[in-house]
């Protein structure tokens, strides 16, 4: 049977990791690969998660597993962490997943075994997992306008026309915040006629939230994810440990269900239950059990809350270092829009033919699509991007 099998396309991501180990260049800059990196181009450990663990070595007395959807307490220390007390508790069904990306999965199993013809609408662009995942399971998806090349931000009013013709039954997919691929985000006026295109269509929104706490700090990053889960009926919620707790390999997510009315939560409950069963039975909990130590006890969480300030802070002063030096080089303030992004990405807007020449003639390496990882700078090479951006042309 295996001779029946087919080779699958290369991830464009891990291929370009391959091309820029090989590179000889002392100069080379990697803006691939999306993980959070230091002036000096590692990946810390949080100093929070570090104690943690220690803490959890000396304490743990059994590595027996935990329930179907996970420890009860992590889902209620996420819930507060991303919904706050913007929806009742006993509206919201919970279960742990392996990452983010488990997350979406199980909910798109969940809406194909809740409406197998739903259309799923996605941003244009938007993480390339999303299409891949909705793909193979089965289920059909759309497109709405989001970025504007032009002028490196949101084509609200392009977003609009094309969400008002989703259906009952559809589910529109959002970026909770420091949306991937483009770094552009929706204001809170903004978020408010989504509610209104989505009431008046009777879609139901999901969030894809893997970054809160990387844009415009904990509170506002989950602002527009509250609005929504606040205001319509029902609302799906994917959520990410990886990053604002630097837990990457920990595989720690969480999903979300919020049910109109609070008899269905059991039922919606034992559904999110029976799909992990059927997936990978017991989620991780490693991860997760970190997280719920961190987010419970005040001391590790004012400490991670204060390192994730610093990482946020590292980001914004990198994205205003570069929009000014590409503006000096330029003189023009057409790149302005960098500094007006948020997260760890931006998309440059341009052509993968100038992308290849930034790879080609400077070592700078970023998805064709000419998504970079800010978090791939530091003050030095922030000088190198600017000084190729302009030789190139773009």
């Amino acid at each position: 049977m295996l001779t029946n099998l087919t080779a699958q396309p290369a991830d464009k991501i891990l291929e370009l990791v391959g091309m820029y180990r090989a590179d000889p260049r002392d100069t080379k800059i990697d803006l691939g690969v999306g993980v959070y990196k230091d002036a000096s181009g590692n990946t810390p450990v949080m100093r929070a998660v570090k104690i943690a663990e220690k803490q959890l070595w000396e304490r743990e007395t059994t590595k027996s597993y935990t329930g179907l959807a996970g420890d009860p307490a992590f889902h209620d220390a996420m819930i507060d962490l991303v919904l706050g007390t913007s929806v009742a508790r006993d509206r919201i069904a919970a279960v742990a997943t392996p990452g983010g990306t488990g997350a979406i999965r199980q909910a798109m199993e969940l809406i194909k075994m809740m409406s197998p013809d739903a259309i799923i609408w996605l941003s244009n662009p938007t993480w390339p997992n999303h299409p891949s995942i909705v793909k193979y399971v089965g289920l059909s998806m759309r497109e709405y306008r989001y970025f504007d090349a032009e002028t490196g931000g949101v084509d609200f009013a392009g977003m609009a026309e094309d969400l008002a013709d989703a259906k009952p039954g559809d589910v529109v997919l959002l970026h909770g915040c420091c949306h991937n691929p483009t770094g552009a985000n929706l204001t809170l006026p903004e978020w408010a006629e989504v509610i209104s295109i989505l009431q008046e269509t009777g879609a139901t929104p999901m969030i894809d939230i893997a970054y809160q706490g990387f844009g415009d700090g904990l509170e506002d990053d989950a602002a527009g994810v509250r609005m929504v889960a606040s205001e319509m009926p029902e609302c799906l919620i994917a959520a990410s440990c990886s990053k604002n707790f630097g837990v990457y390999r920990e595989r720690t997510g969480i999903l979300m269900a919020i049910s109109e009315d609070p008899k269905n939560t059991a039922v919606t409950q034992g559904n999110l239950a029976f799909l992990n069963r059927q997936n990978f039975s017991f989620p991780p909990d490693h991860g997760a059990r970190l997280v719920t130590m961190i987010l419970t006890d005040p001391e590790l969480r004012a400490d991670w809350q204060a390192e994730l300030e610093e990482v946020r802070l590292n980001m914004l002063s990198l994205r205003k270092q570069l929009a000014l030096e590409l503006q000096t080089l330029a003189n023009s303030d057409r790149f302005g829009f960098l500094a007006q992004h948020r997260g760890m990405f931006s998309r440059l807007g341009t052509s993968p033919e100038m992308v290849a020449k930034l790879r080609d003639q400077h070592g700078i390496y970023m998805v064709s699509d000419s998504r970079m990882n800010i978090a791939g700078l530091n003050e030095e090479s922030v000088s190198i991007l600017a000084k190729a951006i302009i030789d190139v042309g773009i």
